[in-house]
This record gives C-alpha cells, structure tokens and sequence, in this order.
C-alpha cells in the first residue's frame, strides 16, 4: 500500500469514528439499541471470521457461545458480580470450551465439521432452556443491571452504546495486532494448505485449536455485552438462527477480510431497519438482495472490491511492463 493510500485510509476511518460517535447523539432509544446491536453482532461475527475466515474452520457453533456470554453476565451480575468480573470468568469458560471444541476438527473437515458444531449449538440451547436451576428455563432473566465505567453510569442508551462501541474499537485493535502477527500468518497459512503450514514447521494442531478457543472468545465477549443491553435474556435469541447469522455477515461482508464484519453486520442488522418502508415485504427485499449479492460475488462485498483493485493492479503493471518493453525497443 502506497503512502498516499494509507493516509487516505486512515483519514477515512477517523471521520467513520467520528461519525460513531457524533451522530448518535441525536437518535433515539430504539436508533441506539439498533447502533449497540450492530457493535455486539460485530464482535461476535469478528471470532467467527477468525475461525472461518482466517483459519478455515467450518463452525455453526458461534451462536452457542453467545449465549454462554448473555447467560453468564445474566446470572453473576444479577447475584451481585461486577460486570468486569463475569467478563473474566466468560472469557475463560468460552476460551476452554472453544478448545475443547476445536479437537473434532483436528479429525474431520468441512460439512462433517458443520455437523458437530451444529450439535454443540443445540446441546447449549437445550441447557438454556431446560435447566431452569441455573437459567431459569423458559422464563429466563430479567433486571439485568448495567455497569459503571470508571464511575460513569452507563444505565441510559447513548451512554451504553459507547461502551458497546469502545469495546468494539478495543476487539478491533487486538484483531488487527493478531492478524498481522505471526500468529495470523499461521492461520492463514493453515486454511490455504494444512499440509504445506506443517512441512513449514507450522503447529497444525495448536493453531486450530487456537482458532476455536480465540473465536469462541470473542462471542463470549458479545454475550457479556448483549445480556445488558437487551436487560432480558431467554434462550429462543440464542438457537441455532444465530449462529446462522453469524454466519451469512461473516460471508456477506467478506470471509478472510478485516472488514468483513462489520460490513456483514451492517447488512444484517441494519438493512432490514432500512428496508421497514416496504412494511411486509421488506424481508423479501432483504433476502433478495442478500440472494443476489451472494451470486454476484460469493466472496462477498470486501470480495468485489478486492477484486477490483487487483485489477487495477495488474492494469497498472501491464502498463509499466509494457513502456519499460518500448524503451528497451527504442534504446535498441
């Protein structure tokens, strides 16, 4: 990437950022739930695309652990637990669990590993709504408090959205130091050729494993989130429709694509608020447009303008290649 492409890259997000955080202000209750929906979908489908995206690991499971986060931060926070400290313990539930889970996938690939992480996403489903001991069942739980930040009260909308946000802006930044790190460099490399990442001395094993564990986190970490901000959880939010979304924002956004999220969030979360002026048949529109776009570009949105710049790579090598050829001819 060129100088002047950086600094344009980096002018642009400073003015999204600043539009995160300035624009909302002027929104309403439902306009913020919607805004702090879109950064908790986020960070979950950003583990997701860890797992899939950079790894190559097939998971329907991603959904599950959401829900293992809601219900975690749920059930500690309403017993007195500070949310920080339910975020701690979450963290290493989902960390251990996700490896736990990850073993099947050093045995079986692609749809044999779908049906295992589809059958892990309905065991906790079926935990969330049959043992009412600890979830409550069917009746799930209610008065979920919001935290204090530093003293701040975040009880009031706007200010839990901009917990939502920096935390989103937090996952982020450790995404993009994990990606470009080492580690990012195995995980790609395992999802391109596992044969070829272990003759290079490439842990196989550990690093998917990793996958698993890192990814799940992440979806541990939107539970804590969603739990306080919905105040209300029940297991129907976390069947397997979630981890199916999850899915369709990771590939419409664009799998193996630092963006890929939050544009596939933005598509599922927000599109179908957007598309409210068509009253009963905007899911129609929505479905159809997901349709189309999927045809059109199965690698997703990221996936067309990635293909469009290398081809404006390549243009512009071809056009260098060939005046270097014709001032070779003329020095001739």
């Amino acid at each position: 990437m060129s100088k002047h492409n950086r600094l344009l890259l980096v002018a642009l997000s400073i003015i999204v950022v600043a539009g995160l955080i300035i624009i909302p202000m002027n929104f309403n209750r439902y306009g913020l739930y919607i805004l702090s929906q879109w950064a908790v979908m986020t960070i979950a489908a950003m583990g997701l695309n860890l797992t899939l995206g950079y790894a190559g690991q097939v998971s329907l499971a991603q959904g599950a652990f959401v829900g293992i986060g809601a219900y975690g931060a749920a059930i500690l926070t309403t017993h007195g637990w500070p949310l920080i400290a339910a975020l701690g313990l979450v963290i290493v539930i989902c960390f251990v669990v996700g490896w736990l889970l990850g073993y099947p996938a050093l045995r079986v690939q692609h749809h044999y590993l779908a049906f295992v992480t589809l059958a892990f996403s309905t065991l906790m489903f079926l935990v969330f709504r049959n043992e009412s001991w600890l979830t409550n069942g069917i009746y799930g739980i209610s008065n979920i408090p919001r935290p204090e930040v530093f003293g701040f009260p975040t009880r009031k909308p706007l200010p839990f959205y901009y917990l939502c946000l920096g935390s989103l802006g937090l996952v982020t930044l450790a995404m993009w130091w994990l990606i470009r790190s080492p580690w990012g460099r195995a995980f790609m490399a395992l999802r391109e050729n596992p044969i070829r990442a272990q003759s290079l001395g490439i842990d196989t094993r550990r690093y998917t494993l990793m996958a698993f564990a890192i990814g799940s986190v992440l979806g541990g970490i939107a539970g804590v989130l969603y739990a306080p901000l919905t105040q209300y959880v029940d297991p129907v939010p976390f069947n397997l429709q979630l981890s199916l979304d999850l899915l369709m924002m990771v590939i419409v956004g664009g799998s193996g694509f630092m963006l890929g999220p939050f544009l596939g969030a933005m598509i599922a979360v927000l599109l179908p608020e957007w598309l409210r002026f068509a009253e009963g048949y905007y899911l129609m529109l929505y479905a159809a447009a997901v349709i189309v776009l999927l045809i059109y570009s199965p690698s997703g949105i990221l996936g067309i303008l990635d293909r469009y710049l290398s081809s404006r790579r390549t243009q512009a090598a071809s056009a260098l290649r060939a005046a270097a050829q014709s001032k070779l001819e003329a020095a001739q």
